[in-house]
């Protein structure tokens, strides 16, 4: 009667999780798919406040009424522009000026030199935020693409900003669609049954849907910042994780059905022996993604508690919902092949990881010494890496519409038109700063901002401001624009910004600031390079003190940490080679390095945990070098599935066309690999077997497998 009473209150408890988890997830229903509404992808958003380009987009506003975004609309004729073509100009520039959101009355159209482009600047408000691609959509549709010959595209900062927006919108459809699509094959695969694989989905699905609703609360009351970037990272990171973790849990709750009768009691057994390696892996996780808050750029501030969130909702919804409903499900949940009650030792066993395990004992020297070399030789393609920050026609997989409009006015007009350098000096030293700043090799055009709202071309047909207005003064402030020869978003435009700062600051009593698209780039990967060597350490020392107090010794995390950080090396060596030399991408954003890096560590040392957490509690049971044979048979399968269901969901990434998160789920997907195949498999087993008991030092269970195996040897 009681063993009956006791099966009743544990399915009982079971079914209580499982409908707590369902109102859950109905109050959190609404929200899931809404977080493109509270994202922001503007970049001058995410930069530090004492940044030189936010300083200086601050002094812009006190020249303007309403705060705008340029809109570059370029019509180009290669035979020449002709007089028809100009009247259609003039008659989509009056259409332009009464969109919703175009800050009229529009500069006058600017022609060419060689008379074969005309380029039309359209103000956007501000105030439109992410509705900016609205604006532009509607803008595009007036103007269209092509006309008797006559090619149109929308460039410039808004029209980039569109077409970014655009792809980002891929996020709550195509991206987690082929998500679901990668974890649901592969766990068709793993299980090999038509029924088992619904549980780890739909704990998967409702860690995505608390953590969505958890980061749109937080994104709509303006307590983080959210971007398209950080969105797609989290869409494939929750399923990713929450799959590994179910993969584990679900890998011991099999095993446990081979020594227990009732599920309630396997259950029991597999969240004890499981739970403190995932909340151990998580953990890991959590620390270090909340590391980037030590980041001096908003964006990456925002990303690490995004992510964050993401792993902890999965936490809470793997260690709860998931065990209520396996054990709902029973034995039969894991049909055609249910385990039996025979007490035998994992299956495992006698499979491909008993080979590995036998061949690690009799070469365990060999084994690290030759994997390590190979690591160390794949780091060697860091060399080609080329960290930089991406030009706007590197930056898309596609030729986008802005990509195509930049590209026509490079080649009628100075590159830099549209999108000049802004420089902030004060009025006795203008015309100071102005001829310093006409003598730069880089520069083509300096000319003050003016009272006259519609400025038409100058001399050279640039067009701004006209240079025969008196300046406009503002608090005793001089607003002057500089054209650069170079394309705005190109390295040789950085140099010359970073030149311009140099001379103009050099200028006693200007007080100069220089701000404008470039500048923003500039103090952008200025801030990525201080980030990295900041908080790359800082992870370190984190994920070292969780490790030493997860395993309570200090060789085993010391050597743990040395290994990842081999991995990593290894990662972004292989990936420089394949994106240099097999997809032709130009280089890595300058935030590369520290994203691969985060993900990389906080990801692939959990299946480090994952594997040195069962061979501590094996060393317990059979000793040292027993343990780590043992651990790697019983965690082998499960720990590379694992790494392939996270290497395959961050794969996804590449349903979206920009070369930043293609290259970052890559490295991500290749980095977790290397971890699961290599490293965990060979590398961390062979060094630890070699070493013996004195990888726990200083704990007791040194000492103690120390003195069994002398005993043993005897």
């Amino acid at each position: 009667m009681s063993r009956k009473a006791g099966r009743g209150r544990g399915t009982l408890v079971a079914l209580l999780i499982a409908l707590a988890w369902l109102v859950i997830g109905g109050l959190a229903g609404p929200y899931t798919g809404r977080l493109g509404e509270v994202t922001t992808n503007d970049n001058a958003a995410f930069l530090p406040a004492d940044a030189e380009a936010t300083r200086a987009q601050d002094l812009s506003e006190l020249f303007v009424d309403r705060p705008t975004t340029p809109a570059l609309v370029v019509y180009e004729r290669t035979s020449g522009i002709t007089d028809t073509d100009r009247q259609q100009i003039a008659a989509d520039a009056a259409e332009i000026a009464e969109l919703p959101g175009v800050v009229g009355p529009l500069p006058p159209p600017i022609p060419s030199a060689d008379g074969q482009a005309v380029q039309l600047v359209v103000p956007i408000d501000d105030e439109q935020g992410e509705e900016i691609a609205t604006v532009v959509a509607n803008l595009r549709s007036v103007t269209g693409q092509e006309r008797d010959g006559l090619t149109i595209n929308v460039a410039g900062p808004a029209g980039l900003l569109a077409d970014l927006i655009d792809v980002f919108s891929a996020v709550d459809g195509t991206l987690l669609l082929v998500t679901l699509c990668v974890v649901l094959l592969i766990l068709l695969v793993v299980y090999r049954s038509p029924v088992l694989w619904i549980f780890p989905l739909l704990a998967a699905g409702m860690s995505f849907s608390l953590a969505t609703t958890i980061v749109y609360l937080l994104a709509d009351a303006e307590v983080l910042t959210l971007d398209g970037q950080a969105q797609g990272i989290l869409t494939v990171l929750v399923f990713g994780a929450g799959t590994d973790y179910a993969l584990l849990l679900v890998a011991r709750y099999r095993e446990e059905l081979h020594r227990h009768d009732k599920p309630r009691s396997a259950m029991l057994a597999a969240w004890r022996g499981a739970a403190p390696a995932i909340a151990a892996s998580a953990g890991t996780t959590i620390a270090s993604l909340l590391c980037l808050l030590l980041s001096s750029l908003t964006s990456n501030q925002a990303l690490g508690p995004v992510a964050a969130i993401g792993i902890a909702a999965t936490l809470l919804v793997l260690l709860t919902l998931l065990p209520a409903l396996l054990v709902l499900g029973g034995r039969w949940a894991f049909w055609p092949r249910r385990p039996q009650l025979d007490y035998a030792e994992p299956q495992t066993e006698h499979g491909i990881w008993g080979h590995v395990a036998r061949f690690v004992a009799r070469r365990a020297r060999p084994v690290w010494l030759i994997t390590t070399l190979a690591l160390a030789a794949l780091a060697l393609g860091l060399t080609q890496l080329g960290a930089t920050t991406l030009g706007e026609s590197d930056l898309f997989t596609e030729r986008t519409d802005s990509v195509a409009g930049q590209e026509a006015i490079a080649r009628h007009f100075p590159a830099g038109t549209g999108s000049p350098a802004i420089i902030f000096t004060r009025q006795d030293t203008a015309e100071q700063v102005a001829t310093v700043a006409e003598g730069l090799p880089a520069v083509v055009a300096v000319r003050p901002v003016t009272d006259s709202p519609t400025a038409g071309p100058g001399p050279d047909a640039a067009g701004g401001p006209d240079p025969t207005e008196p300046p406009k003064v503002v608090n005793g402030l001089v607003q002057l624009e500089v054209t650069l020869a170079d394309l705005p978003d190109s390295d040789g435009a950085e140099q010359a910004v970073r030149e311009l700062r140099v001379a103009v600051h050099a200028i006693p009593g200007a007080d100069a600031v220089v701000g404008g698209v470039t500048a923003i780039n500039v103090d952008t990967a200025d801030a990525s390079t201080r980030d990295r060597n900041v908080i790359i350490p800082v992870v370190l020392g984190v994920i070292a003190v969780i490790l030493a107090l997860l395993l309570r010794a200090l060789i085993a995390p010391l050597l743990l940490i040395v290994t990842v950080l081999l991995s990593y090396g290894a990662t972004l060596g292989l990936c420089a080679l394949i994106f240099k030399h097999l997809l032709g991408f130009p280089g890595v954003d300058a935030s590369f390095p520290l994203f691969a890096f985060v993900f990389l560590v906080a990801l692939g040392i959990d299946y480090n945990i994952f594997l040195m957490s069962r061979i501590r509690q094996e060393a317990v049971k059979r000793g040292t070098r027993s343990g780590v044979l043992h651990g790697l048979v019983v965690t082998g399968g499960v720990i590379t599935s694992a790494g392939i269901v996270l290497a395959a969901t961050f794969s996804a990434l590449a349903v979206l066309p920009l070369v930043v998160l293609i290259e970052l789920g890559m490295a991500v997907a290749v980095g977790v690999l290397i971890d699961t195949i290599v490293v965990r498999s060979l590398l961390v087993p062979a060094l630890t077997y070699d070493i013996g008991p004195k990888i726990w030092w200083p704990s007791r269970l040194a000492r103690i497998n120390g003195e069994r195996e002398a005993r043993h040897a005897e």
